[in-house]
Order: structure tokens, then sequence, then C-alpha cells
């Protein structure tokens, strides 16, 4: 089932959660995907020149959004002891990519770090969290920029092509599964191997 709500606002996440239990029953599997790169005819804004509401925006969307995932879901799992958490980070969390303002890559590094943390201080509860860092993946969202930008990093992707949502959705399934619940505090780049780090 599908359910529109703002990942930034806490008691919206709550709502949400509250009508997906309703409806499905108990949830033991989050992934936090929801993520935003403003850009202004295509270019990111400067940070000397970003709006503070923007940098807010970014910030509420991508690293709070997570935040109020696991702060509705969590409490659940942890009582059944048992869940499993996929953050949705990015390659460019770990290295300058010019085409994404500042915002982007500072959420995307904070929750690289919340799931550190997370997978210490859940782990005791049977709870694995593990962050993915995709590279370019052909989404909607990058489809926004200079067309020239996706083809330099084709060429600089030792796998020689863009990834698709089907790469990124089979890391998360893994991790997601009994077969990778062991695996915990783990940022895996699903990257075709551009961006080697």
């Amino acid at each position: 089932m599908a359910i529109a709500c703002d990942v930034a606002v806490f008691e919206a996440v709550e709502a949400a959660g509250r009508e997906v239990e309703a409806a499905l029953g108990p949830v033991d599997i989050l992934v936090n995907n929801a993520g935003i790169s403003p850009k202004h005819q295509g270019l990111p804004a400067s940070v000397l020149t970003m709006d503070p509401l923007e940098w807010r925006r970014v910030v509420d969307v991508n690293l709070s959004g997570a935040f109020h995932g696991v702060r509705v879901f969590g409490p659940g799992m942890a009582r059944r002891g048992w869940g499993s958490i996929v953050n949705q980070s990015s390659v460019a969390a770990k290295t300058h990519v010019g085409f994404v303002g500042a915002h982007y890559p500072s959420t995307k590094a904070g929750l690289i770090g919340l799931t550190k943390h997370l997978a210490g201080e859940l782990g005791p509860s049977g709870i694995n969290v593990n962050a993915l860092a995709p590279g370019r993946i052909d989404t909607p969202l990058m489809r926004g920029i200079d067309p020239a930008v996706n083809a330099a990093i084709v060429e600089d992707t030792p796998m020689g092509r863009l990834g698709s949502v089907d790469d990124v959705a089979a890391a998360a399934l893994f991790l997601t599964s009994d077969a990778g619940h062991f695996v915990t505090g783990q940022v895996i780049d699903v990257a075709g191997g551009w961006k080697l780090t």
C-alpha cells in the first residue's frame, strides 16, 4: 500500500506508521529512502549563495526523515526482538561530487554516522542497521542535470553503466533478509565501482 506523507514532519510519519500497522500489522523492515537534491536550472546552489531555507529543507527530508522513521518503527522492532533498517546514503557522502549542493552530501554523510550509531545502540535488541551508498542510479532525481554529466560518469564507472533501481533494491533485500541479518553497521556502495573509496 502507498501512503503519502512528508517525512520531514515527525507527526506525519507517526500518522502514516499507525495507518500502515493498522492495515498490514507490525513493521519489521524500514528502508529510509526519501531524499531530495534541489537544483536551479539544472545546477546546485553554491554554498556561498544557498538559501538557508533550502539547506534546512534538505536536512529535514534527508536526515531528520530517517530519524523520524526509526523513532516511529524502531520501538516495535525492539519489543519484538527483530528488525532491519537500511538508510539510503550516497557515494557523494564520501567524496566530492560537483553536481550536488553542499546540503546533499552533508545529509548523506550524516546518515552514515546515524547508521553506525544505531547499529551499536539497536543491535542488542536484534535490529541490524546498514546504509547503502548508491552511485549514479537512473531515477528522476538524476535526470534533471546535463546528460553529459551522466555520460562522463558512465565513462568513469568500471562496470560501464548507470545503476538501476533494481541494483539498489537487491542490496536492500539482502540486508533486510535473514541471510543478511548478521551484517550491521556497514555502508555498502552500489555504484559499479564509480568513485571507489
